[in-house]
This record gives C-alpha cells, sequence and structure tokens, in this order.
C-alpha cells in the first residue's frame, strides 16, 4: 500500500492507492497545521494516513510507502527535507505576514522516515509535473512546464525530456521573482513586490478586500471595476508565463490550482492574450492549455512520485 500525501499552504489531502493503477482510495483533507511546534505538520500527516487506513480497513503497518507533494521552498537538513513556505512558516516574514507561528522551517521528511519504509518528497509542482507528463496535458512533450495558480504561485520545469529540480529541490519558483516595487504586496517569503505577494490567492484578499472567488465572481458578473484588477493580476501572471517561455524555449504550459481552476473558462484567454504576438521566434509554437488531471492533480502528482 502507498500513501499520496498532498501539502499545500491551505489544505492537506492524503489518500491511498494499493498499486492497481491509479484508484485513490479514503481520500482526506483538512487545513495545513500551522500552530503548535514545527513537527506539527509531519504529525498531521502521519495521523490522516492513520484515519485513511481506518476508513479503508487497512492496517496501518500495511502502508510502508508514501509519496509527498508539498508546497516549497525546501531547506535540506541532514540530507533531508525540511518545508520553508512562506504560507506556512511564520517565522520567514515576522510577525506582519499574520502566520500564527514562529517557524522558520517546518520538519518533514524526518519524522516521515520513522514512519515509512520508503519515502520520496518533491516540490507540489515538480510532481504534479511528472503527473501531467505521465497521464496529463502534457503527454510527449519534451520542453514544458506545470504551473499552479493557486494559494500561492508554483512552477514545475521540464527542458529536453529532464526535470530540473536545482541544488535543494527548488527550481521552478518563479512566484519569486520581483516584478514590482509595490509596498503593499509582502510575500510569506519576506520578498515585497514579487509574483506570488501580487497576485497568489491570498494576496489577493490582503490587496483588494474580497478574496479570489468573489473578486472573479463581480468581474465575471460585469463589475468594471473588478474586471480591471483581474486584468492586471492576469498580466502580472502573464509576464511571469512569457519569461519561462523565453528562458526555457518551452512547448506547453499546463495550468491548475485552485485560483485558476475554478475560473478558467475567464482565465485562459487573457493569460494566452499576454503571450500571444510577443516575440513570435520564441512564442509560437508553445500553447498554454488545461491541466489535463483537472482538480485532481494534486492527488495524483503524490502518486506520480510512487510510480
Amino acid at each position: 500500500m502507498k500513501a499520496c500525501i498532498d501539502i499545500g499552504g491551505t489544505k492537506v489531502a492524503v489518500s491511498l492507492n494499493s498499486g492497481a493503477g491509479l484508484e485513490l482510495m479514503a481520500r482526506r483533507s483538512e487545513p495545513t497545521a500551522k500552530t503548535g511546534d514545527n513537527d506539527a505538520l509531519a504529525r498531521q500527516v502521519m495521523r490522516m494516513v492513520d484515519e485513511s487506513c481506518a476508513q479503508a480497513g487497512i492496517a496501518p503497518e500495511s502502508v510502508e510507502r508514501a509519496g509527498v507533494s508539498s508546497c516549497g521552498p525546501f531547506v535540506m537538513r541532514g540530507g533531508l527535507v525540511e518545508v520553508a513556505a512562506p504560507n506556512i512558516c511564520g517565522g520567514i516574514a515576522g510577525p506582519a505576514r499574520g502566520l500564527p507561528n514562529t517557524w522558520d522551517t517546518a520538519l518533514l521528511e524526518a519524522p516521515l522516515r520513522e514512519r515509512f519504509t520508503q519515502v520520496r518528497v518533491e516540490n507540489d509542482c515538480i510532481a504534479a509535473l511528472e503527473a501531467e507528463r505521465r497521464w496529463g496535458a502534457l503527454q510527449g512533450f519534451d520542453h514544458c512546464a506545470y504551473v499552479t495558480w493557486s494559494t500561492g504561485i508554483g512552477v514545475g520545469l521540464c527542458v529536453d525530456g529532464r526535470i530540473l529540480r536545482g541544488k535543494n529541490g527548488n527550481a521552478g519558483h518563479a512566484g519569486h521573482m520581483f516584478v514590482s516595487d509595490n509596498s503593499d504586496a509582502l510575500c510569506g517569503c519576506g520578498n515585497i513586490g514579487d509574483v506570488e505577494a501580487l497576485v497568489a490567492g491570498n494576496a489577493i484578499a490582503r490587496r483588494f478586500g474580497a478574496d479570489a472567488a468573489s473578486l472573479l465572481q463581480r468581474a465575471t458578473g460585469g463589475d468594471d471595476k473588478a474586471e480591471a484588477m483581474v486584468d492586471e493580476l492576469c498580466r502580472v501572471m502573464g509576464r511571469m508565463l512569457y519569461n519561462l517561455i523565453a528562458t526555457l524555449d518551452l512547448q506547453r504550459i499546463s495550468l491548475g490550482g485552485s485560483v485558476f481552476w475554478n475560473n478558467r473558462a475567464y482565465l485562459l484567454p487573457k493569460l494566452q492574450a499576454q503571450v500571444a504576438g510577443k516575440l513570435p521566434a520564441l512564442t509560437d509554437g508553445c500553447e498554454l492549455v488545461e491541466a489535463g488531471l483537472a482538480d485532481r492533480v494534486g492527488d495524483y502528482a503524490a502518486l506520480a512520485l510512487l510510480v
């Protein structure tokens, strides 16, 4: 039995896989632990795995392998992953960010290795990229990316058929590229004016006084002011996508995440318009598409790590 674990800045989801095909069972989801000691996230994951086993009528000790698709960045200590995610660890940007802890990192891999025989931890967008290349919209593409527009902004990158990871598994953190000096755009990483601070799901509420769902509902309903705000969000996000294409010479970018997915019919044309026609030698032949695994990409991302 395998545990498929998806850790985001907003929620943690756990499901089980028997090794027979892609079926996921006993899925559980709850808000990400952000209080207590900095091993709280790892303890939450292990508790949820045990609860999934109870739901499925499976002995917990039969689950020996764990695939963990987690938001980052990561810090390596003793060769093991700790999570330094700006939307989880309040010690990074300090009290101004409003998180209920002072963690610089959240322990993850070390506690899990005490529980499971085999553990593989990857950045969630790298894992999603693997899943999209195996089963989704990026099948057959050697120069591609997966981008999530959700609580945070994340990217998984593949060039020449090779997934890029970097020294600590953090390649693809394009959400932390500086794009503005906007003083109201404080990211959880401490940066002021990076992509995530301007357009991520949690940034929208801080900057505009309305959550992403409400703002987009108003925009799609014909509210001119809301539509202008969304156009600005898409301008920033579109420039990030263009920069990825121009830097890596990509063929296709698959998009997911709650902000994008729940409003994909409205947002995709706006993002495409930000890329189309800009330096055609680089952008022609690169398409933006919806994630082939739809809103289950996070679940299958964790499973892809164990295939």
